[in-house]
């Protein structure tokens, strides 16, 4: 069915669409060229490494719609006033200077039986290997009486830039004693301890502001969340009585939801006139990746531990919260991570440069409350066919106040280093 559907890409008119360069190269004849599709933690990342390590030896392009990019990570510290949001807005003006070529347009399709890229307005971009990182897709009907068109009346915020900053005017409006309600995501999502740390930032907002009356209440599919331990700790130290979190034992499945009146029924309660209802759905590999053909019966793409090169495409890598990465959850971290790995193995495979063998990292923080970060993370590595934990680590319960304040400049400094590593 895939391979009829690229097929049909490459007959009728797409044949007359416009190349925006020649023929594919071949090794030894010319450049090789590198297409990269999703300008986030991952893409951005293996564009500039390709590009600054190879030497100008590999031709590499970026195709990346916005001229801009809000970042997911460190957006709960917009919403908890940490940030503003020109601190986590970047550009692609070092990218560019790195070498990279950058085509500010939608990636429609990919066609792998003659190596293209097909962009929004026709034009062809043909590869010898292409990176795929294009982030997540939500699953608009996860959740019963939910879909796009309300995605404005109760916002989702898990795609960075104007749903974060509508998510934050919204917040600004909940009157003391006022009700929100987060529907959290099942697994696998991007972020996991996203919507707890976004919770704690909702409620230091609440506190900060003389509205402790407000109460936060997350329902929840699972049965446990990424440092739910941490996170209740920090609630009942900084914010008692305003966060419940209810498990699907206890609410018995999300049953609707009516975006006129900001209800959300559950099988334990109906929550009337919210003041705020923050839907975060269930969510998919992006979908140009599932169109491709790459992604299997999970919705998300299996990749080959050692490389993060495509389990079914020789020619493709997939990067970051599409691909099926193991033990490594989908974070920036992890993106950035596996983008070096796939870089160095492009850059071997197309230059025989040297390839060492796969290592990966990451490592999750959360602000619970000021000067009071926790982190989650470990090193990983190829084992088994997967890849698989070799070190984990955890904060501890109860850590004294000037270990989480350095866990907190971790995060910050963490942050100004990965954006320089990702965008220049």
């Amino acid at each position: 069915m895939m391979i009829d559907r690229r097929r049909l890409l490459v007959g009728g008119s797409a044949i007359a669409a416009t190349s925006l360069f020649a023929a594919p190269a071949v090794l030894g004849q010319g450049k090789p060229r590198v297409v990269v599709i999703g300008g986030g933690a991952g893409g951005a990342t293996a564009a500039r490494y390709i590009a600054k390590d190879s030497n100008g030896a590999i031709d590499v392009t970026l195709v990346e719609p916005a001229k801009q990019y809000v970042t997911c990570f460190h957006s709960n510290l917009y919403l908890g006033g940490f940030r503003d949001l020109a601190s986590i807005t970047h550009s692609y003006d070092k990218v560019a200077a790195q070498g990279v070529r950058m085509v500010h347009q939608m990636a429609n399709a990919i066609d792998r039986d003659k190596k293209e890229v097909v962009l929004a307005d026709g034009s062809r971009l043909p590869y010898d290997r292409l990176i795929l990182s294009p982030g997540i897709d939500l699953k608009y009907d996860s959740v019963p009486g939910w879909g796009r068109e309300h995605e404005e009346t109760m916002p989702h915020a898990w795609k960075a830039g104007p749903q974060t900053v509508l998510l934050q005017k919204r917040l600004a409006a909940v009157p003391d004693g006022g009700l929100i309600v987060m529907i959290a995501p099942p697994n696998p999502y991007r972020c996991p301890p996203g919507p707890y740390e976004r919770v704690s930032m909702m409620a230091h907002v609440l506190k900060t502001s003389g509205r402790g009356k407000a109460r936060i209440v997350i329902v929840d599919p699972k049965e446990s969340f990424s440092k739910q331990g941490l996170f209740q700790e920090g609630w009942e130290k900084h914010y008692p009585g305003m966060v419940e979190w209810l498990g699907p034992k206890i609410h018995e499945g999300v049953k609707s939801v009516d975006p006129k009146t900001n209800t959300v029924e559950t099988g334990f309660e109906i929550y009337k006139n919210a003041a705020l209802v923050n839907v975060i759905p269930a969510q998919t590999a992006g979908v140009i990746a599932i169109k491709a053909g790459l992604a299997n019966q999970t919705g998300f793409c299996p990749i080959l531990p050692e490389s993060m090169k495509s389990a079914s495409d020789a020619n493709i890598y997939i990067l970051g919260d599409s691909s099926i990465a193991g033990d490594m959850p989908k974070s920036a971290f992890s993106a950035n991570n596996q983008a070096k790995v796939a870089a160095m193995t492009v850059r071997g495979e197309l230059t025989n440069a040297r390839v060492f063998p796969a290592r990966y990292a990451n490592t999750c923080w959360s602000l619970i409350a000021p000067d009071d970060a926790v982190k989650v993370g470990g090193s990983y590595g190829p084992k088994d066919g997967r890849i698989t934990t070799i070190e984990p680590f955890i904060s501890k319960a109860n850590e004294p106040a000037d270990l989480r304040k350095q866990t907190q400049g971790e995060n910050m400094g963490w942050y100004a280093g990965v954006s320089a590593d990702i965008f220049g």
